[in-house]
């Protein structure tokens, strides 16, 4: 195993790819199983925001990152 990256922007981009695997692969494992999962996760979108304090606050981007998780998940099935 490498050593974590001395530049916090290059080790959050990592933290973030392999968090996304991570994520991606056990909401499959779980929709294989239970294929409301996908409908109960889009109807939670409302819910969701960016933390942001500042200008680059988006909320819809947030929200668009996540729809773009489920299309995909929907289309694996």
């Amino acid at each position: 195993m490498s050593e974590p990256n001395p530049d916090p922007i290059v080790e959050a981009r990592h933290r973030e790819l392999a968090v996304e695997h991570l994520l991606f692969g056990t909401i499959r494992h779980l929709a294989e199983r239970d294929p409301a999962l996908l409908d109960a996760l889009e109807g939670s979108l409302d819910h969701l925001w960016d933390k942001a304090d500042d200008a680059s606050r988006d909320d819809a981007a947030v929200r668009g990152v996540a729809q773009r998780f489920i299309r995909s998940l929907r289309r694996e099935r």
